[in-house]
C-alpha cells in the first residue's frame, strides 16, 4: 500500500508544478510599454484610479513593462489584468 502512494505522489508532484507555472508563462509576452522605469507613473496612482471606476483590488504587480492588477472588476468579475504603467491604459494579452 504505501508503494502505490508514493507512486502516485510522485505522478503528482511534477503535475501540480507543471499547472502553476503554466498559467505564471500564459501571461509572459505582454508588453504594455518601451518606456523607461523613470517615466513610469507611481502604481499608488493606478490603485486610486481603479478604485474610483469601483475596481477592488487584491493584488499589484511590476513586470519588466507593465502594471499586473489581481482584483473584481466593477461588474464583479475577478480579473487578471495589464496596464501601462506611463499611460495607465488597460493592455489585453
Amino acid at each position: 500500500m504505501k508503494l502505490i502512494k508514493r507512486s502516485i505522489f510522485a505522478a503528482l508532484v511534477p503535475l501540480v508544478f507543471a499547472m502553476s507555472s503554466g498559467s505564471a508563462l500564459a501571461h509572459g509576452d505582454v508588453k504594455c510599454t518601451t518606456e523607461p522605469k523613470e517615466k513610469w507613473r507611481p502604481h499608488t496612482e493606478l490603485e486610486a484610479k481603479l478604485t474610483k471606476e469601483g475596481w477592488q483590488i487584491r493584488r499589484m504587480e511590476k513586470t519588466t513593462s507593465c502594471y499586473e492588477v489581481y482584483a473584481k472588476d466593477p461588474k464583479g468579475k475577478r480579473v487578471e489584468a495589464f496596464f501601462n504603467p506611463v499611460t495607465f491604459e488597460r493592455v489585453e494579452e
